[in-house]
């Protein structure tokens, strides 16, 4: 392999983002040993059927390791073609097997196949740090299902939550991808042993239609991956934008957790806080400066993810007929990249889900602050049930409430609940003794609390899947 340094362009994914687990998935080394794999279980078939001789066999199975791909790209530059390059090199060591590589097979037979095998352990890497993550959550939402905050919509200041119910919501948007992945894994399977154009002509020319149909099932049940029934040169390019879009829902959900973070730290919220290190900057420029950086991280590969997803959908259906090669300079940086992105922010996710500062006091102040508003709420379902018009009991709170958002613009009090149980028109309707009990934002919670412990049931049944 290249000795690769830093005076030429890397990807950032060759050594800033992703796991080195995955990273090796989708090396170079570890591709060409998953062909030679393929090769050799193909081998293994055709010896069942008298087509390699035992000797042929031995020899191709003692030099599958040996992979030199230096001496492969030399015989690419010549030829022009990866994979045929890597039969050369590999024939090149097994003197005896060495003109039987390949036999009645075509390129995607092998190609396919791998990147198959490939998804299969990437998706699984994926699913192990989901299932992490989502036992984080759970702990936040049980720690926190009782903790009232308020709730925002339009960015403003809506009505009483609590924390736990907040982050149940990332954690059933999780568990919403957690069904498409069993959609995936379902669907995930390579094109099989078909030769060209996916007819296996070439195999039924060489044994016949059931040694053939025999050959293929033994082949990929070595291989622990399932065959598509229909194939053309290719695979079904439909399964890789299964698989993309999938992982663009994970980047969907990890974008929305992140960015409520970025927003819960800034000031006028300062709820949640990303740990920030005792030696870490924060600016170049500005000392002073605590930036959700880690959060940032993971909406901006998020970002990449989204669009990488999209190269999916116009491989599968720019695929002519049985097959052009307009896809595969793109597959080979978009499927490492995409697998790698959303590797990293599953990662990244949740070092801020278990790091995460939660500001109790800013809590209640805000709660304080804004939580009055709310009672509005329950004023007029109160009014309305003892006999008020829904209607002029609505503009007339809202004009309370303008008039107190004046005074906290003012002096920063909120002095709404004073103005409710002073006024005449809601004394009509409601006792003044019974005010003081309706006007508590802490009691106007609803059901969320009960629905938390709900999803964290859900939860505990899918981590232990």
């Amino acid at each position: 392999m290249k000795n690769f340094d830093y005076s030429t362009y890397l990807s950032p994914f060759t050594w800033r983002y992703g796991s080195k687990e995955m990273r090796e998935i989708w090396s170079e080394t570890y591709k060409r040993k998953l062909w030679r794999k393929i090769w050799v279980e193909l081998a293994k078939a055709q010896h069942k059927y008298g087509l390699l001789t035992r000797s042929d066999l031995d020899d191709l199975i003692k030099n599958k390791d040996k992979i030199n791909i230096e001496k492969s790209f030399e015989f690419e530059k010549e030829i022009n073609h990866d994979l045929m390059a890597e039969i050369k090199t590999y024939a090149s060591l097994a003197k005896i097997g060495g003109g039987k590589i390949h036999l009645g097979a075509t390129s995607m037979d092998i190609e396919d196949n791998a990147d198959t095998i490939r998804f299969k352990e990437s998706l699984s890497l994926i699913e192990e740090k989901l299932k992490k993550l989502l036992e984080e959550f759970g702990k936040k939402i049980n720690i926190y299902k009782d903790l009232v905050c308020m709730a925002y919509t339009h960015l403003q200041p809506a009505e009483p939550t609590t924390l736990g119910y907040r982050f149940a919501l990332y954690a059933q948007d999780i568990l919403l991808d957690m069904k498409l992945l069993e959609f995936v894994k379902i669907n995930l399977k390579g094109k099989g042993i078909k030769g060209a154009v996916g007819t296996s002509a070439s195999f039924v020319r060489l044994l016949d239609e059931k040694k053939t149909e025999e050959m293929e099932k033994t082949v990929m049940e070595n291989l622990k991956i399932e065959s598509i029934e229909i194939a053309s040169q290719v695979a079904p390019r439909k399964i890789e934008y299964f698989i993309a879009s999938f992982l663009s829902g994970v980047a969907q959900s990890l974008h929305k957790f992140a960015f409520d973070v970025r927003i819960m730290q800034s000031p006028g919220f300062s709820e949640w806080q990303e740990q920030f290190s005792q030696k870490q900057v924060g600016s170049s420029a500005m000392p002073f400066k605590r930036n959700p950086i880690i959060s940032e991280k993971v909406c901006s590969l998020a970002r990449v993810i989204f669009n990488l997803s999209n190269i999916s959908k116009d491989n599968a259906s720019n695929m002519l007929l049985e097959r052009t090669l307009d896809d595969s300079a793109n597959r080979r940086i978009y499927l490492p990249e995409i697998f790698l992105a959303a590797d990293e922010i599953l990662i990244t996710a949740s070092t801020i889900l278990e790091g995460l500062l939660i500001n109790k006091d800013q809590i209640k102040k805000n709660l304080d602050k804004y939580g009055p508003f709310a009672t509005t709420e329950i004023v007029l379902m109160k009014a309305v049930k003892n006999g008020a018009d829904r209607q002029e009991m609505h503009e007339h709170l809202r004009l309370l409430s303008m008039k107190a958002w004046e005074e906290l613009q003012e002096n920063g009090k909120n002095r709404l609940i004073e103005f409710m149980k002073k006024d005449n028109l809601i004394n009509k309707f409601i006792k003044k003794e019974e005010m003081t009990g309706l006007l508590n934002p802490n009691k106007h919670i609803g059901l969320a609390p009960k629905r938390c412990v709900t999803l964290l049931k859900k939860i505990e049944n899918e981590i232990s899947n």
